[in-house]
């Protein structure tokens, strides 16, 4: 009984050793490569499009939170000058307003980020399906073991980066031509926030 324990201990171990043995070289014969993902989407043809349309977007809408801003600024400093002069109670209406405008600000300023990310998902949610559509072939094509995404990957040898590549073909399948702009969408400024209104002054005596 214990030599066929004493046995089998054996045998385990020397697979053990085999697998150790062999696994290296195993592994030694597989063929990797890395792909930045998000690069990839943005500079396609398409990724060029969706950017240009994003930017106009964000454009569009920055405008007019500066707008709003602006005037929200010029209001305030109108209310430091009159506040002298102003009974308390029409002070504090227009103080009231004041802060209702500097809130609603805000929160037209976290719409237009939400409406911005959808926009950016709905634009770019096709192109990186594709992307990932190329990405197999290419990997089926030439054998690739796997294909990693080079952020994630702490070092890699440039040489195995094939993001050039997959942009290229990814391009050589579209029919539209590539326009607008190629730089990348700007974060929407937040509003400034708002400075506290000027506190009552007391008013001048035998002033109504």
């Amino acid at each position: 009984m214990t030599r066929t324990r004493s046995v089998r201990l054996i045998v385990a171990l020397l697979s053990i050793a085999v697998v150790l043995l062999v696994a290296p070289a195993a592994f030694a014969q597989m063929k990797f490569a890395v792909v930045d993902v998000q690069r990839a989407v943005m500079e396609t043809e398409d990724g060029l499009r969706a950017q240009a349309t994003l930017k106009k977007l964000f454009d569009k809408r920055q405008k007019e939170l500066d707008t709003r801003q602006e005037r929200l600024q010029r209001e305030r400093d109108d209310i430091e000058k009159q506040q002298r002069v102003l009974s308390r109670d029409a002070l504090q209406r227009r103080t009231d307003e004041w802060q209702r405008q500097a809130v609603e600000l805000q929160g037209v300023f976290v719409e237009f980020n939400k409406e911005l990310q959808k926009k950016q998902n709905e634009l770019t949610q096709p192109i990186l399906n594709r992307v990932l559509s190329v990405l197999r072939q290419i990997a089926s094509q030439d054998g690739y073991d796997g294909v990693f995404d080079r952020n994630s990957v702490p070092y890699v040898r440039n040489d195995l980066d094939i993001t050039d590549r997959l942009i290229q073909r990814y391009n050589a399948t579209s029919t539209t031509p590539a326009t607008g702009d190629s730089s990348g969408t700007p974060a929407p400024r937040a509003p400034a926030a708002p400075p506290a209104p000027p506190a009552a002054q007391p008013r001048p005596a035998g002033s109504h």
